[in-house]
Order: structure tokens, then sequence, then C-alpha cells
């Protein structure tokens, strides 16, 4: 278990009660005794290194305020940090942004790693209460500090993760809005103190009276740790990421892959140091506790082992800064919300309460101007004997500091200001309610002073109860009030170029497009003319954004269509994230465009459609010839290659538009036009048969390809097509499904295979046959696709559906009328409005012509009314009938209300002809002379 000169060392007693303690409860003596003795060995051990082991963990304000206390005392000349290797030329930039931010490395363009894994990011987040910072800080600003970074390479990261990993992720707790800034990265922490055993964890929050890890630690090491001497942070530190290191499952690679990073940093310590020549008194090696435990051979300046590091990939990879947030980095490590926030009030209070200067970046936005002074020149620190700190450390009671009334009196008032603010009937009952059970829920959790938890949780008990009036619950609000989510942001000058050339080009805006906020875009580009370019801009980046970033509230952008006005909704503050790496793909916004149209076309599953789509957005945003051409020669490609019409009506609806767009604003088609129609007409003509046959095929895709067809051939014979092979393609179909029977017949009607009079009589035949009834909409289904190939069936079909309402009885027609509109409706959506515009034009517009009004498929005509008098009707015995007894139509005419008397006699037919050739009978007399015999 251990020698007998560890046991003679200055961790001896603690050795010896914790193996009596072992000995005296455990039940299995020998495995206890061994995990407790290699936990003081572990620290012995880490504390006897030559190079000093500085044990930090991720975002502590304890560890920055140790690590700020160490750096002001040691004055170390070089300091090593874990933190991928590659990462060092970004940290320069970190004086023109805001903390929170994140360090990133991004890579698309892939070599060694599996085809389609990309793209792959990494990101290191920064903030201000972390002990990085403060090395960070540190060596930027002192002059003759060397930093080297020394954990693995973004590109290492990625080769060491497993390829097929099983564990399930932990339930993470719900996060706001703003924890997606990291989106789907790879995190890099410093410092992961967290159980790997799951029964510890849960054992300790039990016990600890706590609802998850964060508050645990918060209460347990945290606030202890905050005044510590350095020697005790250091012994406490390694001796909890001793106990996590040994209570870690064996299982899994989790442990393997940081067993491989400890090798790969003590193996680049070793280099710098022999290739420096720098005295190991002088340098600092900052890393987390849990590796500060290490126990593999590597370990130390004297490490035994000797580790080869792997070459990187020829994966490019592009790094820069990206903007983060307390719930970012809360919702990627799997942190309690709220906790970051937390931890930035408790530094912020710590540095407040003075004793320890920290060290910032000078210059960096948000941050008070300090006076810089030079760093005293020191020799090498005298090394002090290692004492047993942890001894009294753990047997000591918690310290029963005072309650601070005043914070905790603030944290009330201020609490039921905000919640007045937000909705709720809070008042100053309330407030008095939260103080009073924060220092009740304090004592329950054996708490010396109430924590923020215990403050939030009264607040919730207190105040929300069962009802949230908005949009932000109480513990939110407690968030707020203790500091809120905040939010970082990249400085311009630490922007990729792209991302700096986006905000140059819409400065003529005259908006600080920086802010979070939504801000309002007006553009009256007739009148401003110079504002032309920043609204081409804006289309090609909400072409490249996600949605919401830029979002137009008036105006298009199509295919031979300019607005000229525009309202634009800006929030890229919000998305700073994603403007930045667009920067990664290009240099402009263009070059990026340019790209993505080009890998969308060249992906391996993409389709003639997808292909159109490339080349319209090409015209529209780019404007150049030659990229389009290239475009349109990819669709050729890919049309000539698929073997299935999917999308055939997509294909449909962009050639079109296409053809329309060229033959309006160019003398010709281009030359990948013509390839592709007549691609396009044959190989529609080979896939026709097959397509009418196919169950997998629908009808609306068989419509289509009929539509291109008969749409394109004019065009497509003008190049050297021959109609035959659409023949011979129509006559070799023999569709069984009803709908597709009507698209055949339609197909038939376009060629001159089948009359109008002869489809009509078919169709009356089905309407006549009881066994067709219920899939008769089937047919008419199929005829309304049919109105994209051969638009002029429309009065036929307007004919055939009123002949199934005015034939069918209401048994029939009531059961089926909803079966015809949701079969409209599926598949022939887009089709309908023909119909009701055709019969629009067929029916009477109003009643009063209904009557006399006949359909004019009926092949009968309507009687002709007399404008402004009583209708003529002609002689014979019913006339002379009613006149001889005019009482009864009399009677009738009374009860319906009709005005009006009797006709005295029959109006001359044709009276108007008769009195024009009464008054000029020259005419009549001449041509009866042409026409009559002579005498």
């Amino acid at each position: 278990m251990s020698s007998p000169g560890a046991v003679a060392g200055p961790f001896g007693a603690l050795r010896e009660q914790l193996l009596d303690a072992a000995a005296a409860f455990a039940g299995a003596p020998a495995s206890l005794s061994e995990i407790l003795a290699g936990l003081v060995d572990d620290v012995d051990r880490a504390l006897r290194e030559e190079l000093e082991i500085f044990p930090v963990c991720h975002h502590s304000p304890a560890s920055a305020l140790a690590m700020a206390r160490r750096l002001r005392e040691k004055r170390p000349q070089v300091v090593y940090l874990e933190l991928c290797e590659d990462l060092r030329p970004l940290l320069g930039e970190l004086r023109n942004c805001r903390l929170p931010v994140a360090l990133q490395a991004f890579a698309t363009e892939l070599d060694g790693f599996p085809p389609g894994s990309g793209p792959l990011s990494v990101v290191a987040p920064i903030t201000e209460a972390s002990a990085e910072y403060q090395v960070i800080a540190y060596a930027l600003e002192t002059p003759g500090v060397e930093l080297v970074l020394v954990d693995r390479s973004a590109d290492h990261v990625f080769q060491w993760l497993p390829k097929d990993e099983d564990a399930a992720e932990e339930e993470q707790p719900e996060h706001g809005e703003d924890a997606a800034l990291h989106g789907d990265a790879v995190g890099i922490e410093i410092g992961d103190l967290r159980p790997r055993f799951a029964e510890l964890e849960a054992h300790l929050l039990h016990h600890g009276k706590v609802r998850h890890w964060s508050e645990w630690w918060d209460q347990y090491v945290e606030r202890p740790l905050l005044d510590a001497d350095h020697d005790t942070y250091r012994q406490v530190m390694v001796l909890i990421g001793s106990l996590f290191r040994r209570l870690a499952p064996e299982r899994g690679d989790r442990l393997a892959r940081d067993e491989e990073r400890e090798r790969h940093m003590w193996t680049r310590i070793r280099e710098h140091l022999s290739t420096s020549g720098a005295d190991p008194e002088r340098c600092l090696y900052v890393c987390g506790a849990f590796h500060a435990a290490s126990r593999v051979e590597e370990f130390g300046l004297a490490g035994s082992g000797t580790y080869a590091i792997t070459p990187r990939t020829g994966t490019r990879w592009l790094y820069g800064l990206i903007p983060s947030s307390h719930s970012a980095i809360e919702a990627q490590f799997g942190l309690a919300s709220g906790s970051v926030s937390i931890a930035a009030a408790t530094w912020a209070k710590a540095v407040s309460r003075g004793g320890v200067q920290p060290y910032r970046l000078e210059g960096q936005p948000g941050q008070a101007k300090t006076k810089r002074t030079r760093a005293k020149e020191t020799g090498p620190e005298t090394p002090r004997p290692v004492a047993d700190r942890l001894s009294g450390f753990l047997s000591k009671p918690p310290e029963l500091g005072g309650l601070d009334e005043a914070e905790l009196l603030g944290w009330c008032v201020n609490l039921v200001r905000l919640a007045r603010r937000n909705g709720y009937l809070a008042s100053t009952a309330d407030a008095i309610a939260v103080y009073e059970t924060s220092i009740l829920l304090a004592s329950m959790r054996d708490r010396a002073r109430p924590t923020p938890y215990d403050f939030q949780d009264a607040a919730v008990t207190c105040i929300e109860k069962d009802v949230v009036p908005g949009r932000r619950d109480v513990r939110h609000l407690c968030e707020i009030l203790l500091g809120g989510d905040r939010i970082g942001q990249v400085g311009y000058d630490a922007m990729p170029p792209l991302a700096r050339d986006v905000y140059d080009r819409l400065e003529p805006l005259g908006l600080d497009l920086h802010k979070r906020t939504v801000q309002r875009a007006l553009m009256n580009l007739d009148a401003d003319p110079h504002l032309a370019p920043c609204s081409h801009l804006l289309w090609m980046l909400r072409y490249l954004l996600p949605e919401g970033a830029v979002r137009p509230i008036m105006g298009t952008r199509r295919l031979g269509e300019r607005s000229i006005q525009e309202s634009w909704d800006l929030s890229l503050g919000q998305h700073q994230r994603s403007v930045i790496e667009l920067g990664y793909q290009g240099v402009t916004v263009e070059q990026v465009l340019e790209r993505r149209l080009r890998d969308a076309v060249r992906h391996p599953r993409a389709t003639a459609a997808t292909a159109l789509e490339a080349v319209e957005d090409s015209i529209v945003f780019l404007g150049s010839r030659r990229f389009t051409d290239e475009l349109g020669a990819r669709a050729v490609e890919l049309l000539s290659a698929e073997r299935t019409v999917d999308d055939a009506p997509e294909v449909l609806r962009r050639i079109r538009r296409l053809l329309a767009h060229y033959r309006a604003a160019e003398p010709e088609l281009p030359a990948w036009c013509e390839a592709f129609v007549t691609t396009g007409y044959a190989q529609y003509c080979t896939l026709l048969p097959t397509a009418f046959v196919a169950e997998d095929t629908g009808v609306r895709q068989v419509g289509a390809m009929l539509g291109f067809l008969f749409s394109m051939e004019g065009l497509a014979l003008s190049l050297g097509c021959e109609r035959a092979q659409l023949e011979l393609a129509v006559q070799q179909s023999h569709p069984r499904t009803p709908a597709k029977v009507a698209l055949l017949w339609a197909a038939h009607t376009q060629l001159g295979l089948l009359s109008i009079a002869a489809l009509r009589e078919r169709c009356d035949e089905l309407l006549a046959n009881p066994l067709v009834l219920p899939s008769f909409p089937l047919y008419i289904s199929g005829f309304v696709q049919a109105l994209e190939s051969v638009p002029s069936l429309t009065p036929f079909v307007v004919e055939l559906i009123s002949k199934a309402f005015a034939r069918l009885p209401d048994a029939v027609l009531l059961p089926w009328l909803p079966r015809l509109i949701t079969t409209l409706r599926e598949q022939a959506r887009e089709l309908v409005p023909v119909l009701v515009r055709e019969a629009g034009r067929t029916f009477p517009a109003g009643l009063a012509e209904l009557d006399a009004w006949v359909p004019p498929w009926s092949g009968r005509t309507a009687a002709p009314a007399a404008a402004g008098g009583p209708v003529a009707v002609a002689g014979g015995p019913v006339a002379e009938l009613l006149r001889a007894h005019p009482g009864a139509c009399d009677a009738v005419a009374s009860l319906l209300g009709c005005e009006g008397g009797w006709l005295t006699e029959e109006p001359a037919a044709h009276a108007e002809a008769v009195a024009l050739l009464a008054r000029h009978p020259e005419t009549a007399l001449a041509v009866a002379g042409l026409v009559a015999p002579t005498g």
C-alpha cells in the first residue's frame, strides 16, 4: 500500500488515522485501507514534485482567487496550462472581447476522419471567475512570462473520441434559449471535478441535503476554500481529485482518455524544459485536480515512461472566438442552472471584499482601467517544507460566521421589486417571508448562513406558489438578481475578415448591429439607391444564417423581382457566433454562398430539383453566368442519372420558371437549358410506362411528367427530339389505378388518339355504373392532375364534376362528397383554383339567370328573353286556353307578387328588321330582282 518512507512523511499521522478508521468501520478493511492510504499517497506525491502543480476546478471562484494569490507570490516565468496547444495564438484576442467568450477550433474540410462526421468544433469557454483567465491575463500582461499550452490539440480531441460510445447521456437540467451559443461543439474544460461513480454522487447529495452537484460543491468545497492559504488549498484539491479518481469506474474509455491526456501534457512539459532551459523552480503547472493525482508512468519531471505523441491528421483547422454565456457553459458541462451566475457573484463579492488583486487584460471591454505596475524581479522561491494541512482542515468544524443581514435583506427587497415588475402580486410581507424562510432552510440543511441556493428555494416557496404570470419564473428572477445570464461578445478586431466585412457593408444602415436587441431597418431603394448593396447582402445573409438572424418584414427577392421598399428585423448581435463561423468558410459572403451552392449540387444525395434550386439561387444572389452554367450542367447530369420520378413536380415547377426568366431577360436560352429539356424529354419518355404501373409512384409525379413532356414538347422538337418517342411511351402505358387511367385518357386526348366526345362517353359509362361510383373521385383526381399537362381539359373536368352532382342520388352523393374533397386536397391542391375559375366562367353569375341557363355540354340553347318587358311566348292551343281563362294565372301571379298584364297580341317576330326594310325597301327589291325570275 505505501512504503515505510512514505509513512514517516509529513502525512504519516493522517495516514495512520485513516487506516485505524478503515479497520474500525469497514467490513472489508483491506479495500478501504488501500483507498484511504492511496489518497494520502497521491497528495504527498503531488506536493513533492519538483515542478509545482496547481490543481484547479473549472469556473471556480476559489480556484481563481487562489491562482491570483499564488501568481503574485511566486511570479513564475513559465506557466504550463491545461488547454489545447493549438489554441495559443487566440489568447491575445481576448483583449478585444467581453467575457464570457469561448476559444474555438473549427473544421469542415476533413482529412483522416470518417466521411460525413463534420463539421468538427471544439470550444473552451473562458469566464472572469476562472483560474485559467487569471493565468492568461498574468502571462499576457507581465513582460518576460511565457505561457505554454500543453493539452492535446483539437485534432487529437476527435482522434481519441470513441467511434461507437454506447454510454447513455445523463439527464441534463433545462436551460434558457441562450444555452445554444456553443451549438453541438465538444467542450474543453480545466478541472472536471465531478464524481464518476453515480452511487457516490447520490450519497453525497443525500447526506449534504442538496439537490444537485453544483450546490454540494459550493457548500462543502467552494466556500471553505475561498480564504484558505495556498498549502491548504493545494492539499484539499489534490485530495478531492484523488478521491474521484480512485472511485471512478474502470469500464469505459473516459479514464483511458484522461490518462492519455496526462501522458501528453507531461511529455510536452519535459520537451519545453529541455529546449528552453527554464528553471523548474520558476515554473508553474496549472491543471485540473483530477489530473494532479495522476498515476501514469510519465508523471513528474522524473517520470520513467516514454510516450510518443501521434501526428495530426491532414484536416485543416480554423480558429477563432465565439460569444459564450453562463447558460451555455451550464448546458454544455452539465451544471445546474444558475450555478455559473452564482459563481460570478461569489467572485465579485470576494474581490470587492479585498485581500487579493486579480489580474485583468488591459483594455478589455467592460473592465475598469487599472494602473499597470511593473512586476518586481524576484529570485527563485525558497522551497518550504511540506506540512500537513489536511488534518486540520478535515477535523475543523465549519466557521459559525455571522449572518450577512444587509446582503440577505437586499436580495429579498430587490427580488420583490423585480417580481412585481414581472407580474407577481408580491409585497413587503413576501420579502419578510423570503428572509425568514432562507434562514430556516439554511438551519435545516446545517449551514452557517443562507446560500444563494437557499434564497432561491425560499423565494420559490413564498412568491411563486402555483402560478407564473409571465415568461420568467421566480427561480429565473433569482438568477437575474444574482448577476443574470451574462452573455459575452467578440470584439470587432477579434472577428475573422468575413464578419468584419459584413459589419462594414451594413454600416450605411446606421444601426448598432453589435447590440443583442432586434433592430428594424427601413430602406427605400428608389430614394436611397446607395442602400441597394445592403439589401443584397441581407438577402444573402438570410440564405446563409439561421432563421431569425435577419428576417424580412416587407420585400421579396425572386427571379425577375426587385423590391422598391424593404423592411428588416436584424438581430446579428444574438447570432454573432453564426456570423463568425461563416468566416471559417470563406473570406466574403459571396464566396461562402458559392461554396454552399457547389457543395449542394455535388452532394451524394443531390437531385435535379436541388440543382435547379441552386441555379435559381445563383441567378438571384450571385449573378455569375459562368457559375450558373456550371450548376446547370450539373443539373443535366443529375437528371440523366435519376431512375425515379419523385421530384418531377419540383423539376417541372423550377424549369418552367427558369425558362420564363431566360426568355424575358436574355436573347437566347443557355446551352444547359436546352440540354436539360432534351434530356428530360428523353428521360421521362423512357420512365413513363414504368411510372404508370409502379405502385410507389404517385399520381402527382406522373402528372408532372406528362406536364413536362407536353409543355416542353415544342422546344424539345425544335432541338431535335422526336414526337414518336412520346407517342410510343403513351401507347405502352397500361395503368391499373383509376387516377392514372384518367391521366392516360387525358394524354390520349392531347395526342389526338381520343376525341372529347369519346372521352365524354367513357366517363358517362363510369358514372352510370354503380360498381365504379366509390372510385369515381379518383378518376376526377386524375383528370385534375392532367390539367398540368392538358389545360384544355378544364371545361371538361368542370362538366364531369357537374354531372356527378346532378345525376347521383343523395344516398350516393352525400357519402361520396367527403371522399372527393379529401382526394382533391391531398392530390391536386394547387390545381383546384383553376377549376374554380373555370366554373365561375361556366355557371351563371346570379340567380336571375339560373332558370334560363342551359349547360353548354347539353347541346341545347336557351330561349331569349325580351329586355325590359314580358317574355314573348309562341302561339298555340295552350296560349289560347290561358287567354280564354285568365283567372287562374292572375290568382297565381297575385300569390307570387308578380306585377304586369296580359299581352293583347303576340309581338311580331323580328319587328326591328321588318321596320327597317319598310323604311328602306330599295335594297330588298334589288335582291329580289337578282334572285327572282323576270316577269
